[in-house]
């Protein structure tokens, strides 16, 4: 093998270990605040991690050799986030997983029959984005109250975050994670705290889904349409920027299915990449565009090793001062949040119905079982159709 086919084959790999490395551990945190905000226990939700590692990691390996394309999968963030400001619906944790197999059913049906995916973007983008938004904020107030109510533990986090930001953007919040890390083990060797070896091996728990009306409207709708509006569609964006046209039918298929079948160990969704897609997708993979497809592989063979950390990152985040894990993952979503503030504003037509869904979103109330999130896109539609009418 010739030095430069060394070095055409090499940029790949280490651009896949790279998204790998910044997507698993910039909104892990997230993922497992949103699990266990629905009601699973911390090895339920340290199984879902899992779950959703190995799940992601084959479709990343699957589309990326079928298509001979960079194309990346990766767990629905803004989906986790919108788990994280939610509760634990009626039948808890098992009706959740049921809401998770029909969020998975409805993202293969959107592949199979277009008439779903276009009335998705059908939706106005800022009544979801503002939706998001609403979603997001309590979870973005957290470094700030934790700054005030554990300032030891936060502070450091916080500033690692800003140093990184400033220096190195790409790697500010894994920086800010390994400062966490860094503040839960010294934490434990101070305490004495004994940490049973057996929990730090990964493992998946399965769970016997449950069916609620409860459970479907306030989590299933919702997160579909958050996965989509803010990772499939801008993902398959992203990918055409860079030259590449994602095939909707399959990806959907895949990330569906993967989602149906990592719910039952506590996986919440998994979708196409968006932001991270990036980074596997440019120049940084390598000058031959044919062959960024080995990014997308290495990628998946990343996740995949990643996944069998789970249980340990999990307990890290158990063992956490107060605060601690609630600011890295308020980090994490920071950015999240500014772009969806910033799509949900940019219509002055919308602008009303947009700061109404982002308040009921920010609302937490849950009438009849069903979370905010689904009360603030119907009001949100209801105030548009009204206004727009008039």
């Amino acid at each position: 093998m010739s030095e430069r086919t060394t070095k055409d084959t090499a940029r790949p790999i280490v651009a896949g270990i790279v998204t790998a490395l910044v997507g698993f551990t910039s909104s892990f945190v997230v993922v497992l605040t949103g699990l266990r905000a629905v009601g699973a226990t911390d090895a339920q939700a340290a199984s879902g991690l899992l779950a959703l590692s190995v799940t992601m990691g084959i479709a990343c390996i699957l589309l990326s050799l079928r298509t001979r394309m960079p194309v990346t999968s990766a767990w629905s963030t803004p989906g986790a986030a919108l788990l994280a400001g939610a509760s634990a619906v009626d039948g808890g944790w098992p009706a959740a997983v049921g809401a998770f197999i029909v969020t998975g059913l409805l993202i293969v049906v959107t592949g199979v029959w277009p008439f779903l995916g276009a009335l998705v973007t059908r939706i106005p983008a800022p009544l979801a984005q503002a939706m998001l938004a609403g979603v997001l904020l309590p979870l973005c107030v957290a470094p700030v109250t934790g700054a005030v109510t554990n300032p030891w533990g936060v502070l450091p986090v916080i500033a690692v975050w800003l140093l990184g930001l400033r220096f190195l953007p790409r790697w500010a919040v894994p920086l800010a994670f390994v400062t966490a890390a860094a503040v839960v083990v010294a934490g434990i060797v101070q305490s004495g705290a004994a940490v049973d070896p057996a929990a730090l091996l990964p493992r998946l728990e399965f769970v016997t889904p449950a069916f609620s009306f409860g459970g479907i409207i306030g989590i299933a709708v919702p997160l579909f349409i958050v996965t989509m509006a803010s990772q499939n569609i801008p993902g398959v964006a992203i990918m055409r920027s860079y030259g590449y046209e994602v095939p909707w039918r399959s990806a959907m298929i895949t990330t569906g299915v993967g989602t149906i079948l990592g719910a039952p160990a506590g996986g919440h969704a998994i979708n196409l990449a968006a932001i991270s897609a990036a980074l596997a997708a440019s120049d940084e993979a390598g000058k031959d565009p044919s062959r960024r497809w080995i990014a997308g592989v290495t990628t998946g063979v990343a996740y995949l090793v990643l996944g069998t950390a789970s249980a340990v990152f999990a307990a890290l985040v158990v063992f956490a001062p107060a605060g601690v894990i609630a600011a890295v993952a308020g980090l994490a979503l920071l950015a999240s949040f500014a772009s969806a503030v910033h799509q949900a504003i940019i219509e002055p037509e919308l602008r009303i119905p947009a700061a109404v869904t982002f308040i009921v979103a920010a609302s937490g109330i849950s009438p009849f079982g069903i979370a905010a999130a689904f009360w603030a896109l119907l009001v949100g539609l209801v105030l548009h159709v009204v206004l727009r009418r008039r």
